[in-house]
């Protein structure tokens, strides 16, 4: 596990593109695109505070994911593994490293329709964050289009009722 840095660039954008392939005839049609990031998005990310960490094996990054603080939380950003890697608990052990890295409470938002996604953080301790809770927090705390905040889900390291 090692802090990604800026000649790590091409390895975290070809795990993202490679990992978001899953995205493809799930998430709204309209919101998938290829690449799924740019490499000039991955530097706006990074710019705007998203810290990404890696796993490595023999052959280099094998899984990704990102945390950011944000005020009074820190948010999950970007958290992808490898298509030959998934189900071996690199997620896992990103995630949990990531979380270790905050006091603060910890917020991930991904799309509605990833139900793999949302399984993945429930396993891990989060919690589907109510609707009425949901519009709130991803207005708050990230910086996405209207589309993609009607067709997402945030969950939360603290339960929401």
């Amino acid at each position: 596990m090692r802090r990604c840095n800026r000649s790590d660039l091409e390895a975290v954008l070809a795990i993202i593109n490679d990992a978001a392939q899953a995205y493809q005839g799930i998430i709204p049609e309209d919101r998938y695109h290829e690449p799924y990031m740019s490499l000039d998005e991955l530097i706006r990310e990074m710019e705007d505070g998203v810290i990404f960490w890696g796993l490595e094996d023999e052959n280099g990054l094998v899984g990704v994911m990102g945390i950011q603080k944000k005020g009074e939380v820190s948010l999950i950003r970007h958290a992808y593994v490898r298509t030959n890697q998934r189900g071996s608990g690199l997620g896992t052990k990103l995630l949990s490293h990531l979380c270790s890295l905050s006091d603060k409470p910890i917020l991930i938002g991904t799309w509605a329709s990833a139900e793999w996604a949302i399984r993945f953080y429930i396993k891990n301790g989060f919690y589907l964050v109510p609707e009425h809770h949901k519009m709130q927090l991803l207005q708050s705390y990230w910086n996405i289009p209207a589309r993609q905040v009607e067709t997402s889900v945030v969950l939360s390291s603290k339960e929401y009722t």
